[in-house]
């Protein structure tokens, strides 16, 4: 069930809770492991989201799952989602609170598409030229293979896309010769 404006909320609030704190980083660390857990976990992720099971045994498995690997701050949230019965999205609070993070911190998220893997150093150099482009702010490069793309590369920077692929290459070539445009109309 998805509800953003709901997750957002929580998310918010989470982050006001972890700034007075002093644990941003920390509750990060604890909603990235939350998100990959229950993404990687189909059963765990059905069991949150169950209206069947109960509250307190939906805190029994979260707590197995997660034993002592979570922040104090994080575990009281938790258990505060279930007593509200939102824990249900508990992931998308999760991915709703990085995002909150990264905007907090500047913290700019590229994705970049290639055709073959690329090495750390071209990641890096990669992301070297976005930064001295955006001038605030860090960026974290998230690379994806893609062999449709046949060469070149994809960088989607906020909602700006430059597609530097053969693929698109080869589109464009295709789209000249049904248009014909070199061909006088008779």
């Amino acid at each position: 069930m998805q509800n953003p404006r709901l997750a957002s909320r929580y998310a918010k609030s989470l982050i006001d809770i972890a700034k007075e704190s002093h644990s941003l980083e920390a509750v990060l660390s604890d909603m990235e492991l939350i998100g990959k857990t229950l993404a990687s976990s189909r059963e765990l992720s059905l069991a949150v989201a169950s209206p069947i099971i109960k509250g307190d045994k939906k805190a029994a498995i979260l707590k197995a799952v997660f034993g002592d690997a979570l922040q104090k701050i994080t575990t009281m949230f938790i258990d505060l989602l279930i007593s509200k019965g939102r824990e249900a999205n508990l992931a998308e609070i999760a991915a709703g609170y990085i995002a909150q993070y990264k905007k907090l911190n500047h913290v700019h998220t590229v994705k970049l598409t290639t055709a073959a893997p690329i090495d750390e150093e071209l990641k890096s150099m990669v992301a070297g030229k976005v930064a001295a482009e955006m001038k605030d702010g860090k960026v974290e490069i998230d690379t994806t293979v893609e062999p449709d793309l046949i060469g070149g590369f994809v960088l989607q920077v906020g909602d700006k896309l430059f597609d530097a692929s053969v693929r698109r290459d080869l589109m464009d070539v295709k789209s000249q010769f049904t248009k014909n445009i070199y061909v006088a109309d008779i």
